[in-house]
């Protein structure tokens, strides 16, 4: 039998779908990219936000049509959407074979076999609990991985359903995660991205302590990995020791991801966020100043309730200071059961929305800022792969790029390239957010 999966959301979601291929594969079903040819659908659902919620119900009903005009015998779903809706799941999509929550994706096999079956399983374990991880099916191509180290969060910002779906904050064991690392090395990852809700707090519940510089020492000892990228690092956890790890270990690239979502300290006060706008300009001076060639990458809230033109203003004049290399904004989305979905002063999308583009437009003249300063350098990028229709056209990542939210390099090159090499490029343009060059 053969299976499709689609898997949507952010990238730790991504990691328990690779997870699940791994089990699936062991017991004995194959996979296709067709939907139409699949026996068995599976979709990973996402519920962060009112946008992801409705693109992860548009597709369990676009897919279930395959029931009737194509071969699937049953349409099972996991993920957040299941865990958060789980009472209302089999009344509101009847089309659904078998739902699992986030804590029992790795009760993948049984469920679909119950599904064939016809007995509509339902399954949601200890809303704590750690799934399984043994064995992986990368779907990124097979040089790059996302390694989630931890699950869960504690951290309660009151825009952010992530608590409540997936549990309290939990730390995936070190000795499992090198097992994995060393795996995926083996199977000819370069880089591994370490993920979780926030990356930062690892180990503070298994060892008492911050263990993320030492997980990163472990790491960089791993033969074949030769990038190691951080992503969802709280700036107000950000120790001295982990400055000092990134600054000093040569497999992990000087990038951050530090989400501060806004910088307005009544607005951070709403947001139950545990910094101040002080604080966070202190931090970042101090990371540039101690981790040479640092790329900061950031994401904010723009329309968060009761947010002022001031508290707006003020919050677009530090992006224009501040210079972010990286940055992504998002319109506050108002999430049932969170405490900010009660606030007064809910603003309307269209304001939501103007102040986001008026963030972007300058972020725009930033980022082309950055990129037009790298002409006539040379970068060290990541091959992803060809130009469809292009002999010598390839294009990369340099390690200021995550894969999937930053830009790219293109670049010319007569020696024929596999995806996973990596190779030194001359930039010669630069766009708003992308670069071209030629191999040197």
């Amino acid at each position: 039998m053969n299976i499709y999966v689609s898997s949507l959301g952010c990238d730790k979601n991504l990691c328990d779908t690779e997870h699940m291929l791994s089990l699936l594969s062991k017991a004995g079903y194959g996979f296709t990219d067709d939907e139409s040819e699949a026996d068995v659908i599976i979709v990973n659902s996402c519920c962060f936000i009112g946008d992801a919620q409705e693109e992860s119900i548009e597709e369990i009903l676009h897919l279930s049509r395959q029931k009737k005009t194509g071969k699937c015998k049953a349409l099972v779903v996991t993920g957040c959407l299941s865990e958060r809706f789980q009472a209302d799941f089999e009344q509101e999509l009847p089309e659904v074979d078998g739902i699992l929550g986030i804590s029992s994706w790795d009760e993948i096999v049984p469920v679909v076999e119950e599904a064939l079956q016809g007995r509509h399983p339902h399954v949601f374990k200890d809303h704590d609990r750690l799934c399984s991880t043994q064995g992986r099916v990368l779907t990124t191509g097979g040089y790059y991985a996302y390694l989630k180290i931890a699950e869960g969060c504690d951290k309660y910002c009151t825009y952010c359903i992530i608590p409540y779906v997936r549990g309290a904050y939990r730390s995936i064991p070190m000795e499992d995660l090198l097992e994995e690392a060393e795996m995926l090395a083996a199977n000819g990852v370069r880089e591994l991205i370490l993920v979780a809700q926030e990356t930062t707090l690892y180990g503070t519940d298994l060892y008492g302590r911050k263990a993320l510089p030492e997980l990163l020492e472990k790491l960089s000892a791993i033969e074949g990995l030769h990038w190691i990228r951080l992503l969802y690092c709280y700036p107000e956890e950000i120790t001295d020791e982990l400055i000092e790890a990134i600054a000093s270990l040569p497999k992990v690239v000087p990038y951050l991801d530090i989400p501060i979502q806004h910088i307005s300290d009544s607005v951070l006060k709403r947001m139950n966020r545990k910094t101040t706008k002080e604080a966070l300009q202190e931090r970042i001076r101090t990371l540039r100043e101690k981790i040479p060639g640092l790329t900061l990458r950031t994401t904010l809230i723009t329309g968060f309730p009761g947010e002022t033109e001031e508290e707006a203003a003020e919050l677009l004049s530090f992006v224009k200071t501040a210079g972010f290399e990286r940055l992504g904004v998002f319109p506050y989305s108002r999430e049932d059961g969170t405490a900010a979905a009660k606030m007064k002063g809910q603003l309307p999308k269209k304001v939501k929305n103007a102040r986001r583009d008026a963030i972007m437009k300058a972020q725009q003249q930033i980022s082309l800022a950055h990129g037009k300063a790298l002409v006539g350098k040379t970068l060290e990028v990541l091959v992803e792969g060809r130009l469809i229709g292009e002999d010598h056209v390839y294009v990369g990542r340099s390690v200021m790029d995550a894969p999937g939210v930053d830009g790219q390099v293109f670049f010319e090159s007569k020696t024929e390239l596999i995806s996973g090499d990596f190779v030194n490029i001359r930039i010669k343009r630069a766009e708003a957010y992308d670069l071209y060059g030629v191999m040197v």
